[in-house]
């Protein structure tokens, strides 16, 4: 069964600015390569090859990050891998207010949207509040989560083929 995968939401700038970031930081590591090894020729382009394909690797799946959805589910896309929760799976979707500890301190409490299957395990999503996407537009956040919310609740109505 084929699905037209849809963001409900476009990507923020933080996301441009992450892939302007890498860029440099790839740059100064090729230029830095090169210093350290004392490469000539066809080692500096051998170098610069790599890691310009590096990046874009990278850059493209930045592009691709975040949360998709259809009539068929949920399709989450991470950096290094992607997964589909389908409707029939899942049991509920929920806001999740995160801590994140690092030994005895606590860092940013921020609040990230949880899917709840049926046999109990939580799943991730790719959005949270603070996030590239959603820092400047905190009514964006909402409007996703209820977007999903809505979707999940119009497939459960839905009769079983």
């Amino acid at each position: 069964m084929g699905s037209h995968w849809v963001r409900p939401y476009p990507p923020g700038t933080g996301r441009w600015l992450v892939i302007v970031w890498e860029a440099v930081a790839l740059a100064l590591l090729t230029w830095a390569t090169i210093r350290q090894f004392d490469l000539i020729g066809h080692g500096v382009r051998a170098v610069a090859v790599v890691l310009a394909a590096v990046w874009v690797i990278g850059a493209w799946r930045i592009v691709q990050h975040g949360v998709y959805v259809s009539s068929e589910g949920v399709l989450i896309r991470g950096l290094l891998r992607s997964r589909i929760l389908h409707w029939r799976d899942i049991a509920g979707v929920h806001l999740h207010q995160a801590t994140h500890r690092v030994g005895r301190w606590e860092l940013q409490r921020d609040t990230t949207v949880v899917i709840e299957r049926h046999d109990g395990a939580t799943v991730n999503t790719e959005l949270w509040a603070q996030g590239v996407d959603f820092h400047a537009r905190p009514k964006l956040f909402r409007a996703v989560y209820q977007e999903i919310r809505r979707r999940h609740l119009a497939a459960r109505l839905l009769p079983e083929n």
